[in-house]
């Protein structure tokens, strides 16, 4: 098991590159429903074309515009699956209302190549309550319970000291750091994720 897990995926692209090395295809599946409630999605379209600079062929996959069967066996086959940033509670309520949580647990457990921008780092860990303080729990008004795919013992707080964060991240740390182990990451880092721990690597060094 082996997972890559990033505030901005567009500013690490060496992490990235050198993570997504050891892939046999070249093809990765980008879930941006996260975006979907987001009033700026620009780092999106940043991250699909960073990948895209690194020769990758990229499969738009919005899982609230496929069917349960569809994403499963999509989940099932695919070797590379990066899920970006936005909300993490809308994103987590639209994972959970097509059954995907165990899949993916499976699959990253077999050893999927997984990529987690913001919210899709969060939702790694046991439970997303603590980034309410990040994001907007109401706008998933469906999800009402916040247990996350837990493939992460700890958890992930991205954006630390990052325009617009500044004050919701110091917010969760000042109100979590003593309750949950988390692991802060800025924009130009990434935690590298295996079964002996986690390394946290920076774009710049």
């Amino acid at each position: 098991m082996e997972m890559l897990l990033m505030s901005y995926l567009a500013g690490t692209e060496s992490i990235t590159k050198k993570y997504l090395s050891k892939m046999v295809s070249n093809k990765i599946v980008f879930i941006p429903t996260a975006g979907n409630v987001e009033p700026y999605t620009g780092y999106i379209d940043e991250g699909i074309g960073m990948l895209k600079s690194l020769g990758y062929e990229v499969e738009i996959l919005d899982i609230t515009k496929f069917d349960e069967t569809y994403l499963k066996d999509k989940f099932l086959k695919t070797e590379c699956i990066c899920i970006s940033g936005g909300n993490t509670f809308y994103l987590l309520q639209e994972i959970k209302r097509k059954n995907l949580v165990e899949v993916l647990l499976k699959r990253i457990k077999e050893g999927l190549f997984y990529i987690g921008e913001s919210a899709g780092a969060i939702i790694m860990s046991e439970n997303i309550e603590y980034s309410q303080m990040m994001d907007d729990k109401s706008i998933a008004s469906e999800l009402d319970d916040y247990t996350g795919v837990n493939v992460f013992d700890h958890y992930v707080l991205p954006h630390i000291g990052e325009y617009p964060f500044e004050e919701s991240t110091q917010k969760i740390l000042e109100n979590y750091q003593d309750k949950i182990s988390l692991v802060a990451i800025n924009n130009s880092e990434a935690i590298l994720v295996n079964d002996s721990g986690y390394t946290i690597y920076n774009e710049s060094c």
